[in-house]
């Protein structure tokens, strides 16, 4: 199998089951695991698809379809699942917190503390349906127009956001890169996020390892802007070190065992 042929089936095998494996090509195509992240390498460059530690998983495309709400409001993956537990260590007693409508931000509720007293902001009906009942967490939902995919993000909603202060914004997006900072994919969404983060005090950026590197596109925040980054343990390492060397401290999830 010559290279291109080669390059062609790994593509394929990336676009049908969303991520593929170097182990498991090299044995398919018979040929060296390092001959197959050359290729992966090769293919990066050129656009075709985003490297992991372990394989590949599809490029990204600068916007997004809305998600499935029963794989939205999941479970979660156990890279989501491992960022939102580390996330969840930094809620303290008496603070204000923003969490909005994202997959990860749901999975973040089963690892809200239930020790201690704080407040959640919210503009997902979701989300606020999840906390009402909770004793320990006080819930406030945003007002503005339901929007199901990113909750209330018009006009309404962030005037009545920018009318705050708050301790903790759990931002997220599409995608994170050291380059285009914290991206959207659409621009009603990231400029409700940008004004989250403009009345926050701590900005702390959830992003698993297919978002780092990506840019989508609406720019939401410049990434000097955020105070944390907390990803897993596939997210790439030249991007990671880039975003660190602007400053921003990233702090790397270890995976967790029956989420």
């Amino acid at each position: 199998m010559f290279a291109e042929e080669r390059r062609e089936l790994i593509l394929s095998k990336v676009k049908l089951l969303g991520r593929v494996f170097v182990k498991d090509l090299a044995e398919e195509c018979g040929v060296s695991i390092d001959t197959i992240r050359r290729d992966l390498t090769f293919m990066e460059k050129k656009g075709l698809l985003k490297r992991t530690h372990g394989g590949a998983v599809p490029l990204s495309k600068v916007r997004r379809l809305p998600m499935d709400e029963k794989i939205r409001y999941s479970e979660g993956t156990e890279h989501q699942n491992a960022v939102a537990k580390l996330a969840s260590t930094y809620i303290e007693q008496g603070d204000t917190v923003f969490i909005g409508g994202a997959s990860i931000h749901y999975v973040l509720l089963k690892y809200l503390p239930k020790d201690r007293e704080f407040t959640v902001i919210t503009n997902s009906l979701t989300i606020a349906q999840k906390l009402k009942s909770i004793n320990n967490i006080e819930t406030y939902i945003v007002c503005g127009k339901i929007k199901s995919e990113e909750g209330m993000v018009d006009v309404l909603s962030t005037d009545f956001i920018r009318g705050l202060r708050i301790d903790i914004a759990f931002l997220t997006g599409g995608g994170i890169s050291a380059k285009h900072g914290l991206s959207s994919s659409t621009p009603e969404g990231a400029i409700f996020q940008r004004t989250v983060a403009e009345v926050s005090r701590r900005k702390i950026c959830l992003a698993n390892f297919d978002k780092v590197g990506t840019e989508f596109f609406s720019k939401t925040i410049d990434i000097k802007e955020l105070d944390i980054l907390i990803t897993d343990w596939e997210a790439p390492d030249e991007e990671i070190n880039k975003i660190e060397k602007l400053g921003i401290k990233v702090l790397t999830a270890k995976q967790i065992k029956n989420t």
